[in-house]
């Protein structure tokens, strides 16, 4: 994948800062295979136990002409606090000794356990990054979608509709630029940057019949939050009509890829300082491949397919707009609620 240039921290980046049990690497590289938006986040140590604290500045002073010998009045800015609380996101596993030890590589078999509960925290934290709600779940943390899910709201410039009026063929595009300032995935103070795989080692456990038995205990675990510092930096595109993407038809406000493309323009005018942080475009696979075939009409320049290396080492190709890359994220569904 392209590496975007930026003094940030991205997982990636923590994960080269091991731990003395040297347990972060290994697991950086497989959360990256599938929600491509976990490769970007920013992210930093909040300055709470249970999250960060952030000061927003909600109103700048009055300032004035001033005539010789006149005098002005006094003015000042106004700032809120805000406190975003992170998300414990756990698992555990245990596998009967016997079961890990009948093909006679302890450690192989446990490792494929693992990877598959390193899969299903990968998904759960890109999905909550999109749609986490304490509303209806206060364990969660906030995501991008609730932020942003009116027109008319305070974000509301920074919310554009395509037009899509069918809930079960309903996406969206999000723009998001990260940085300290900007937006960014907080972890608890005094804690660790992204998921850790503790070994519990060989432990006697219950079943839930009371018998007990002997068992490898593997303890997996993700504190993370989503601070959107300053709401302007980040655009969601809602509304999108997959029906008529897969098609490459339809009319301009029913989400076809030349309306979207247009649309994607808008967006990055609504981000005040593009060099503020890492910008990038998230947006599942039908959409992602939509543009990917408008991306083969020479007739347009906007979108590029760009190759190279990701930051692994692997060859990869990418497509961007104006760029800014468009990275594919699983999690965003195509039954999204249609945004008013």
């Amino acid at each position: 994948m392209a590496t975007l240039a930026t003094n940030n921290l991205t997982l990636a980046d923590w994960a080269k800062r091991t731990d003395p049990e040297g347990r972060v690497p290994v697991v950086a590289e497989l959360l990256s295979q599938t929600n491509e938006i976990l490769e970007d986040c920013v992210f930093k140590e909040g300055n709470l136990p249970t999250g960060d604290r952030v000061v927003i500045r909600t109103g700048l002073p009055s300032v004035y002409w001033r005539a010789l010998n006149q005098g002005i009045p006094n003015s000042k800015s106004t700032t809120a606090q805000v406190d975003e609380a992170c998300g414990i996101l756990e698992a555990r596993s245990e596998v009967d000794k016997d079961l890990a030890m009948l093909n006679g590589n302890t450690a192989q078999f446990r490792l494929s356990e693992d990877v598959a509960f390193l899969e299903a925290m990968n998904q759960t934290q890109a999905t909550t990054l999109f749609y986490g709600n304490p509303a209806t779940d206060p364990k969660q943390f906030l995501g991008l979608a609730p932020r942003y899910s009116s027109s008319t709201a305070g974000n509301g410039q920074n919310v554009l509709k395509a037009g899509g009026s069918d809930a079960t063929s309903n996406t969206s595009i999000y723009l998001v630029v990260w940085g300290d300032q900007t937006a960014y995935c907080p972890f608890p103070k005094g804690s660790s940057a992204g998921l850790m795989h503790e070994d519990l080692g060989e432990q006697t456990v219950y079943n839930s019949d009371g018998t007990r038995l002997q068992a490898y205990a593997t303890r997996y675990q993700w504190k993370n939050g989503l601070v959107v510092k300053d709401w302007r930096y980040v655009v969601r595109i809602c509304n999108i009509d997959t029906d008529d993407l897969i098609a490459q038809s339809g009319t301009q406000e029913a989400g076809d890829s030349t309306a979207i493309i247009k649309m994607m323009s808008r967006a990055l005018y609504r981000i005040p300082n593009m060099a503020m942080g890492r910008a990038a475009f998230y947006m599942n696979r039908t959409v992602h491949s939509g543009l990917a075939i408008a991306a083969l009409d020479k007739s347009q320049y906007v979108l590029k397919v760009n190759e190279g290396l990701s930051q692994f080492g692997t060859p990869y190709s990418w497509l961007s707009f104006q760029g800014v890359p468009l990275r594919k994220v699983d999690a965003i569904v195509n039954t999204e609620a249609v945004v008013s």
